[in-house]
């Protein structure tokens, strides 16, 4: 059976965020799950529409091995908003199973709920001052036990590519990076 992984989406989500992570865990062998906080079509911080698979509240009774949130604003604002998403990811870390985020994120959706409690955690730098909590870091990716949090968009494909290697295993993470790598590179040659 696939892993089975939930990324929530609002109107406002960065799309380079969303869209990576996504399609690199989708890569690397995870049941990914799309679920609106909004509605079915999500128009994200840059007007890119992405049609969610569910609703948020189609995924309380389920089980994921992970939670994964892109940041944007007023995505993220939009996330933290969301009572079932709440109720998911403080069920998620209460059954200590993974729970990452990234962007604007970690300190709009995971600091309040209180997610971030005596863990390492970054953000986007403008909201590095939110992060109370825990012991802010400006590293690029940053894993502290069942929390992973990166810092924005230019960091999206490292984040995703930690999380496959958290799941899947240093094996396949390598191995995506090198599919990637050799397609880029193919495109360019032709």
């Amino acid at each position: 059976m696939r892993k089975q992984i939930l990324v929530p989406i609002a109107d406002g989500t960065e799309e380079i965020e969303a869209v990576t992570i996504i399609d690199v865990l989708r890569r690397g062998g995870g049941d990914v799950t799309v679920a609106s906080v909004n509605n079915e079509e999500v128009v994200c911080s840059r007007g890119v529409k992405i049609t969610a698979d569910t609703s948020i509240e189609e995924c309380i009774s389920r089980s994921f091995e992970l939670i994964a949130l892109p940041g944007g604003m007023p995505g993220a604002k939009h996330l933290a908003d969301s009572a079932a998403l709440k109720d998911i990811l403080l069920n998620q870390q209460s059954g200590d199973r993974l729970y990452s985020a990234i962007c604007a994120a970690p300190a709009i959706v995971l600091e309040p709920l209180g997610l971030l409690e005596g863990k390492n955690a970054t953000c986007h730098p403008n909201y590095l001052g939110l992060l109370r909590s825990g012991k802010p870091s400006e590293e690029r990716v940053v894993v502290d036990g069942n929390c992973i949090t990166s810092r924005g968009p230019g960091t999206a494909i490292e984040f995703a590519l930690e999380l496959v290697q958290i799941l899947f295993g240093k094996e396949k993470a390598e191995e995506l990076v090198h599919a990637m790598v050799s397609h880029s590179y193919g495109a360019f040659v032709a």
